[in-house]
């Protein structure tokens, strides 16, 4: 026990002036607080002063010049025409990653670019630690999906440091809202939601039941879509209708939550899905309890992802050009590099609606004469 609360304090400091060091509160080459301050000032042992210091050094924050103190290293200087491009999105998978690289990829590597890839897992914790390791290394500009893009940024000192380094950068996805005024990329995912409800009600479904990540702002817009196509119809919003789900229980919430709502004989004859992959794992759900897609019930995704065009059953869905969306940041990225002003702020990609076979018409047939 004594030994855990030990670890707690020495890893405490070194994290409070790893990141004072990160935020600029201590320039490269200033002198930092000596071992005696700092057990002055935290009320710790030498030991783990000591220890805190020793694993500052290691990791090359800090150095210590014999006689003279500790000092904070150059690490953090960035040196200008690197060559080097950070990319951090919150996921590295088959899904839609490989065409958001190759768009990206296509536009920097003919100006002679090369890029540092880095993943958060949608993590604030993650964003962190990828924003302090790049802030260490020689970079020209970064492209960055923000984690839990609904959340408040819980590190705007970093990216605070990205502007005082003169790195620029690029949201792509999602943008947080005290950030706004940086340059962004999204999908109209507001129109999409949209897009996938109306098709659904001219189709003549009523009671559309939407699927939606709650901690993102693609799951908040494709909400809104799909509200504003309900109300455009005359139909009444109700939020027993949706399901909301988190990173932490994707795997298993969606699914789980429709099937339920079948079994409990919810009147339901339709599902607007927040993305392929959700769309899939509730089609298998409901495989396995006996209802068919689409005779019974009609789905949709988002994303047109390699799982859309499954055979035999191919998903209704809306288009993600993540390609475009790559080569975009890729571009917008070096005209900031070359100096560009920031002309807008805020560049919408157009959603398209694909037509599978997963829905199925609820219009009465017509009676010929």
């Amino acid at each position: 026990m004594g030994k855990n609360k030990g670890e707690m304090k020495y890893h405490a400091l070194k994290e409070t002036l790893k990141n004072d060091i990160l935020s600029g509160i201590y320039q490269p080459g200033d002198k930092i607080p000596s071992e005696n301050q700092l057990v002055q000032e935290y009320d710790l042992s030498r030991h783990t002063v000591r220890k805190a210091l020793s694993i500052l050094e290691e990791e090359g924050y800090i150095v210590a010049v014999h006689g003279k103190g500790t000092f904070c290293t150059e690490r953090a200087i960035h040196k200008k025409e690197s060559k080097n491009i950070a990319v951090v999105t919150t996921y590295i998978s088959d899904y839609i990653f490989p065409r958001l690289i190759q768009g990206i990829n296509s536009v920097l590597s003919k100006n002679g670019y090369s890029i540092i890839f880095k993943t958060t897992e949608n993590s604030r914790r993650g964003e962190t630690a990828c924003l302090e390791d790049i802030l260490t290394k020689d970079i020209d500009g970064l492209i960055i999906e923000p984690s839990k893009s609904e959340i408040v940024c819980r590190h705007p000192k970093l990216y605070e440091n990205l502007d005082k380094y003169e790195i620029p950068y690029i949201f792509i996805h999602g943008v947080y809202e005290e950030m706004i005024d940086k340059p962004h990329i999204l999908m109209d995912d507001c129109k999409g939601g949209y897009l996938l409800t109306k098709y659904l009600i001219d189709m003549g479904h009523q009671h559309i039941a939407g699927v939606f990540k709650a901690d993102d702002r693609q799951g908040r817009e494709r909400h809104k879509g799909y509200v504003m196509a309900l109300q455009e119809a005359g139909y009444q919003y109700d939020p027993d209708m949706v399901v909301w789900f988190h990173t932490e229980d994707r795997q298993t919430k969606p699914v789980t939550a429709i099937v339920q709502m079948v079994k409990d004989k919810r009147k339901m004859d339709a599902v607007v899905c927040y993305n392929d992959q959700i769309a899939f794992s509730i089609i298998g759900g409901l495989h396995q309890i006996g209802v068919s897609i689409p005779e019974d019930l009609s789905i949709t995704g988002y994303d047109n992802s390699m799982l859309a065009h499954q055979q035999p059953l191919s998903l209704t869905t809306i288009t993600h050009p993540q390609e475009k969306l790559g080569e975009m940041a890729g571009q917008l990225l070096l005209e900031k590099i070359q100096g560009g002003s920031d002309k807008e702020t805020e560049y919408l990609i157009e959603p398209k609606l694909v037509i599978g076979n997963s829905c199925k018409s609820r219009l009465p047939l017509r009676k010929w004469r």
